[in-house]
């Protein structure tokens, strides 16, 4: 697997090695030792699994007392995926960085804790996956709201999102509740 860095030092990308041949492929997608070797220390304790369809925007959620690192992948479709650093002791506190993952490129992506995280639909559908450091406690989840100007975000998005209610009312950065 191999590191690459994005415009937020704590938000990672990682591209895995992939072996193919008349067969097909084979890449290994998680392996504890090859992360902690990549900076990544973290133990994970629920994996997630959703379908959306294009358009779809799920996001931006973060939880504040029990703040969850993810480690996130795309095995059918392509997303935009987006990661909103909300650590007011951080240098990039306010910034977001955004990627392309999709089933084709393979790549994973590290959200560590103290950051909201979305993404939005870019093909017909899309299978999102994603490995949690702590469990999701709906009581304690936020939505950041997904298209405040202060985040400066790009969304590739082919007119009007489909949202869930709990992102339609997100908060602005200038509103939301916020890491030390």
């Amino acid at each position: 697997m191999k590191r690459i860095e994005t415009s937020i030092p704590d938000v990672i990308l990682i591209e895995p090695k992939v072996f193919g041949d008349a067969r097909g492929s084979f890449y290994e997608s998680w392996n504890q030792r090859t992360l902690t070797e990549l900076g990544i220390d973290v133990e994970f304790v629920q994996d997630n699994h959703s379908k959306s369809q294009r358009n779809v925007l799920r996001g931006l959620h973060y939880q504040l007392e029990h703040p969850q690192g993810k480690l996130v992948r795309v095995v059918a479709g392509e997303v935009w995926d987006v990661a909103v650093d909300l650590r007011r002791s951080s240098p990039t506190f306010g910034q977001s960085v955004g990627f392309g993952l999709s089933a084709e490129n393979k790549r994973l992506a590290w959200i560590p804790p103290g950051f909201a995280h979305g993404f939005c639909v870019m093909s017909d559908s899309a299978e999102f996956l994603y490995k949690t450091s702590d469990y999701w406690h709906p009581n304690d989840e936020y939505s950041l709201l997904w298209n405040d100007p202060a985040l400066k975000i790009d969304w590739p998005l082919n007119g009007e999102p489909l949202l869930a209610a709990k992102d339609a009312a997100g908060k602005p950065l200038a509103e939301a509740k916020t890491y030390a």
